[in-house]
């Protein structure tokens, strides 16, 4: 596979432009970038798009990195984030790109860890 089976670590140019599969192993999405955080060096968010046709009419989402997994198989990412849970959620970025505030992460971080709560 392209990321190799025996590296315990990943360039982040390796991972954009991966693909994002549901749990029903359709592909939902692609990975656009890593947010990392700065002080840890931690990713603690991806922002994947969906839909949209030569990045026209994409949406963006940013879901938490731990809730995606890496399958050999499919090559690409799998999450068992449901439609309906990608609908609710917050984004990140406004449409000018402009990183938001404290109280946006937040709102984030909140939503997402709503959402691991009630699945367990």
């Amino acid at each position: 596979d392209q990321f190799g089976s025996s590296k315990p670590i990943i360039e982040s140019d390796r991972v954009e432009g991966t693909a994002v599969f549901n749990r029903d192993n359709h592909q939902i999405g692609t990975i656009q970038r890593l947010l990392i955080e700065k002080v840890s060096g931690r990713v603690l968010y991806v922002d994947v798009t969906f839909g949209g046709f030569l990045g026209l009419g994409a949406h963006h989402l940013t879901l938490p990195w731990g809730m995606l997994t890496y399958d050999r198989e499919l090559e690409g990412y799998h999450t068992d984030i449901t439609e309906s849970q990608v609908r609710g959620a917050p984004t990140f970025y406004k449409e000018d790109r402009v990183w938001p505030g404290p109280e946006r992460e937040e709102q984030l971080s909140n939503y997402w860890n709503s959402v691991a709560q009630r699945a367990r």
